[in-house]
């Protein structure tokens, strides 16, 4: 048997049918592209029948992907094998995946149809859908919870009939992993003509599953794993192609498969398909979220300073993230904070490690997580961190015109205990707010990332604004919270500048220190 699995994705097919709205033409194609960067074998990038937009993007997928496979769905019907040929036509070999239900819940209740019908419609779709390709994959749709007789019926025809690529999906995530198992197991066992197609399975993730039912495929015989990225897809999601691809690179000892995929390119085909689709990666998602590189555990982060490979069984840089990150909170250990330090160019003789170990961890119960800038204020502003902040805000006027179109925005901000206004215009409330703020404070901040979140629900709900500002090439974060999110904004913007204020400071303090060194200590 081939050690080679095919990676059948279908984000633009099953992935975006859990979209709140659908994607345009030029995003299915863009996100189309990065997964032939990925290595994917086949792409499945939608349903031609089901509308002019929808053939649309296969059309135009089809004419410019030339690495992976295209494939385009058809129900058992010769209108939808119709449409999806003749989207598929213009690419040089292209796949029709033709499908029917077998459960006896589908075939009584959605069907309303006998087996033996069912099987009839399968093996007539497979046969017309090889008038346009050799490459014609048949779907049991439901079939983990298909009688398995039937099962065996329905494989045999189909094959028979000419598809080269028979699917086997847990349409409803309803299997576990052993059943499953058996079912592929069965399959190999009692199917005469099974050695004539690639099996495939497609599962669904209803109960949390649907990697560990489509590894446990392959242990089985079946050479094809259809995923999206993220895991994105109807209900609870589908298996996720991150997931199975760094499985299969990082256990090759124990399964003994291999992909085509470019692991590399995972991190960043995830943020692109998390973006374009906006559905945010959850922070612990497993290989792409957040949290996947980061450590906080004090003897986690000890071990990762002395061996990476203590706590990390893959790198960030295998996905194509180039960092891992210890983050600095009440559960991080001194050789943390002294790692952070030279990291940041400070030797042990110019600061007290007791010392500032004791001021970290008192900041860090206020406010959780401590960065770089954090500490150096309290190496050189001891007892002057909980000081008044310089900038706080005493007023805020919006004025936006729907008709025209931009905002005028006018703030008072209280500037070391003297009230400052300044007026700006903006392209909305947000842009004219910053605009006032930055003439007042004279500084150059861009702001790099900005999010607005809810805290509680309804109308009375307080708007979290999170952002990221560079200045002077350093990162700094900021938040806000108010019932109005212009005023949230607003107090996240004026917290990046009080830290900006006090890292100006700590600069002035370094170079004083460091003009003393340079003079003996005079």
């Amino acid at each position: 048997m081939s050690d080679k699995v095919f990676i059948f994705d279908t984000t633009l097919r099953d992935g975006e049918q859990a979209l709140a709205a659908s994607l345009s033409v030029k995003d299915k194609l863009q996100i189309a592209m990065a997964l032939e960067r990925l290595g994917v074998d086949i792409m499945e990038v939608g349903f031609p029948v089901s509308s002019p937009g929808d053939f649309e993007s296969v059309q135009t997928i089809a004419r410019n992907i030339k690495n992976s496979r295209v494939c385009a769905l058809s129900r058992a019907l010769e209108k939808d094998i119709d449409a999806a040929a003749q989207a598929l036509s213009v690419a040089e070999q292209f796949r029709i995946h033709t499908f029917i239900s077998t459960s006896s819940i589908h075939v009584e209740s959605k069907l309303k149809r006998s087996f033996d019908q069912v099987l009839e419609m399968a093996v007539g779709a497979v046969k017309y859908a090889r008038r346009f390709t050799d490459d014609v994959e048949f779907s049991c749709e439901d079939a983990g919870r298909t009688p398995i007789d039937n099962l065996c019926r329905m494989v045999e025809a189909a094959i028979a009939a000419g598809a080269r690529t028979i699917n086997i999906p847990d349409t409803v995530g309803y299997t576990v992993p052993n059943e499953f198992g058996g079912i592929i197991q069965t399959l190999f066992n009692r199917v005469p003509n099974i050695d004539q197609a690639v099996i495939s399975v497609h599962c669904h993730d209803d109960l949390g599953l649907s990697v560990a039912n489509s590894i446990t495929a392959v242990q089985h015989g079946a050479r094809q794993i259809e995923c999206t990225v993220n895991g994105i897809g109807e209900r609870a999601g589908n298996c996720s192609l991150e997931e199975i691809a760094m499985i299969f690179a990082t256990r090759k000892d124990a399964m003994g498969v291999e992909t085509n995929i470019n692991t590399k390119e995972i991190y960043r085909t995830s943020q692109m398909v998390s973006q374009i689709c906006n559905m945010p990666v959850q922070t612990n998602k497993a290989i792409v979220g957040g949290n996947a590189f980061t450590h906080s555990s004090g003897i986690h982060q000890d071990g990762m300073l002395k061996a990476k490979n203590t706590y990390e069984i893959m790198t960030p840089e295998s996905i194509g993230l180039n960092r891992n990150h210890l983050n600095m909170t009440s559960r991080s250990g001194r050789h943390v904070i002294k790692h952070r330090m030279q990291e940041m160019g400070y030797s042990e003789s110019d600061y007290s490690l007791d010392q500032l170990y004791d001021s970290f961890l008192k900041l860090a119960d206020k406010k959780g997580q401590v960065f770089d800038y954090d500490l150096e204020a309290l190496v050189f502003m001891e007892g002057k961190s909980d000081r008044e902040p310089h900038y706080k805000l005493q007023q805020l006027q919006i004025q936006s015109d729907s008709a025209e179109g931009g905002a005028n925005a006018s703030v008072t901000l209280n500037v070391a205990g003297e009230a400052k206004t300044a007026q700006a215009h903006g392209n909305g409330p947000v842009d004219a707010t910053y605009n006032a703020i930055a003439a007042l404070s004279g500084e150059e901040i861009d702001i790099i990332s900005y999010q607005l979140g809810a805290k509680g629900k309804g109308q009375d709900a307080l708007g979290q604004v999170d952002i990221t500002a560079k200045y002077r090439e350093q990162n700094f974060h900021g938040v806000g919270l108010a019932t109005d999110v212009v005023e949230a904004s607003a107090e996240a913007l004026i917290y990046v500048m009080n830290l900006v204020r006090r890292a100006d400071l700590v600069a002035d303090q370094k170079q004083k220190i460091l003009a003393k060194k340079e003079l003996g200590g005079v």
